[in-house]
């Protein structure tokens, strides 16, 4: 058995579609093991109007510090774990300090806001009214309650529209956002 099994080291775990949290929250109860799965909350406009989602940050991956001579069968066999990723065979562990940068990236919570938003020149979508569907780019934001006026092509046209941010949806992507910051 090599020094390496034995030391505890962080390691992405890959799992099912949608069930990182259960997974991670799972793998939290088994013993010396640290589960981090970090997520993103943010709101997108539906037919229904805003709603609120909370995605993984890294869709169907968390990361877990175990010692492999341990809990490795422990961990590569909790519910919903597909694998814990390797590298032609071999565990890779994750540099500590990314965990640590990472973790300092989301402010130390596991569920990290994110707020969309829209700029001028972004090209957002219409989701409401006569004009639902039309795609039109943001002239300028507006003072009052989240306004914004969009420059619509129709009837041969460029016309200006002034509508609620809540009645847009833009093509700005939450991680995307993350990535940005």
């Amino acid at each position: 058995m090599k020094d390496k099994d034995t030391t505890p080291a962080w390691y992405v775990v890959h799992t099912r579609p949608k069930c990182e949290h259960i997974a991670a929250a799972l793998m939290a109860g088994l013993e010396n093991v640290e589960a981090w799965c970090p997520r993103i909350r943010f709101q997108r406009n539906t037919r229904r109007g805003k709603v609120w989602f909370v995605e993984a940050l890294f869709p169907s991956y968390f990361f877990a510090r175990f010692a492999p001579a341990e809990s490795l069968r422990a961990v590569k066999y909790s519910q919903s774990v597909i694998k814990v990723v390797d590298f032609g065979g071999n565990l890779t562990p994750v540099p500590d300090r990314a965990i640590a940068e990472l973790k300092a990236e989301m402010k130390d919570v596991e569920i990290c806001e994110v707020q969309v938003g829209v700029k001028v020149g972004d090209i957002v979508e219409l989701t409401e009214g006569p004009m639902r569907g039309l795609k039109g780019i943001v002239n300028a934001m507006l003072s009052g309650v989240d306004r914004v006026r969009i420059l619509l092509e129709f009837l041969g046209r460029e016309n200006a529209v002034e509508v609620p941010t809540s009645k847009i949806l833009t093509e700005h992507k939450p991680r995307a956002v993350v990535a940005a910051r």
